[in-house]
């Protein structure tokens, strides 16, 4: 049997069951599909990214270090931060080229960088929110639809009406609510399981961008050594000025 024949025997069947709706609930099927076949891509490809050995090593060294952002320092860490993708060491390249702005200035740009990174993280989620709610609905359409019909049927019929008319012409009724909440189900599910993703990411992504933003401003955090959240230590900002302009350094790594 030919490829079309049986895509068309198949696509026949279907129009059977769901009626009027098979291509509405075909394309959200189709939407959510691909979203969330794009959203798997990236929420792995991340993840493989984060666990990979030795990776994002260079923040467990940051938070374990005690010494203070000298240019020398700063260049190890942008050297070990820009030879990786994922998120945090992306987030943290980008701050510390910009090690020689003004700490309010670094703020500003990493605020911008991350609302960005979070709209990527964050892309399809409301349309497949939106699949999520409107296939229930076109299900329950069709069941009207599938009612109304069956009634029109069973008046035009001359004689009895038996249980088995009843039973078939709700079976049909029903199929197009099974198929709407088939799809609503894993739509909504996985928009919200990737939206708690997305903002755990950012959430970390932030923290430890705060943490180096702080290093370059010369104040040290304690906190993540002490059983309660101290205060941050101030160092001598005499101290963090460096020994030689960070902008000859910067335009060299580029």
């Amino acid at each position: 049997m030919p490829i079309t024949d049986f895509s068309t025997l198949h696509f026949s069947a279907l129009h059977s069951q769901l009626g009027v709706l098979t291509w509405p609930l075909l394309l959200c099927a189709f939407l959510a599909f691909m979203i969330c076949l794009e959203r798997g891509a990236l929420f792995l490809h991340q993840t493989l990214l984060s666990l990979w050995p030795k990776k994002q090593a260079w923040v467990k060294t940051l938070r374990q270090s005690s010494s203070i952002a000298t240019t020398d320092n700063i260049n190890t860490l942008l050297i070990q931060t820009s030879t990786q993708q994922d998120l945090l060491s992306r987030g943290a390249t980008l701050l510390l080229k910009q090690a020689h702005q003004p700490k309010i200035l670094r703020e500003e740009l990493v605020s911008l960088w991350l609302s960005k990174q979070q709209r990527d993280l964050q892309a399809g989620l409301k349309v497949l929110q939106v699949i999520g709610i409107i296939s229930p609905l076109l299900g329950l359409l069709g069941t009207v639809l599938g009612l109304i019909e069956m009634f029109n049927q069973l008046g035009q019929s001359q004689g009895p009406v038996t249980p088995a008319q009843l039973s078939a012409g709700l079976g049909l009724a029903m199929n197009t609510t099974a198929a709407g909440l088939i799809i609503a189900v894993p739509a909504i599910t996985a928009a919200h399981l990737f939206g708690i993703w997305a903002q755990n990411q950012c959430q970390r992504t932030s923290h430890v961008l705060n943490q180096i933003n702080l290093w370059l401003a010369g104040i040290k955090d304690d906190s993540h050594d002490a059983p309660d959240y101290q205060a941050f230590e101030h160092v001598s900002q005499s101290s963090v000025e460096p020994k030689q302009p960070l902008n000859n350094h910067f335009e060299t790594l580029r």
